[in-house]
């Protein structure tokens, strides 16, 4: 939470400041800061909230007070994060299985007499070698 907030060219380059009273400007100066223009706030503020207040002053009539300014802004602001909907998984489609049905006497019978069938094939090649 801050009290004071304003802007200052440091190096070339205007940025926005935040501090908790009125002595940063020494420390500002001291640190070879030039063009400070620090405003006290009516209640304490967070960088947010501050950056909002500065748009409504007259430091955003300087072009480059309100590109610094609103560079902060686009910083400091909660951004909301729209999470984009899940794309549906594609529907695998398998062919169907057919179904199985209760073997019949029948098919028991076809199939006892083909093993029948082999066996005695086998038998049956077995002793003619």
């Amino acid at each position: 939470m801050f009290k004071v907030t304003g802007v200052s060219r440091h190096e070339g380059q205007v940025k926005v400041r935040f501090a908790n009273d009125m002595t940063r400007v020494k420390i500002l100066v001291k640190n070879g800061h030039t063009d400070i223009e620090l405003v006290e706030l009516a209640t304490e503020m967070t960088k947010a909230d501050a950056v909002k207040f500065l748009l409504t002053t007259e430091l955003t009539q300087n072009a480059e007070y309100r590109a610094a300014i609103e560079s902060a802004d686009a910083k400091y602001s909660p951004v909301i994060k729209v999470k984009a909907p899940k794309a549906e998984k594609p529907v695998k489609v398998t062919a169907q299985k057919k179904e199985k049905t209760a073997p019949t006497i029948e098919s028991i019978a076809a199939k006892a007499k083909k093993a029948k069938a082999k066996q005695t094939d086998e038998v049956a090649s077995d002793t003619a070698e």
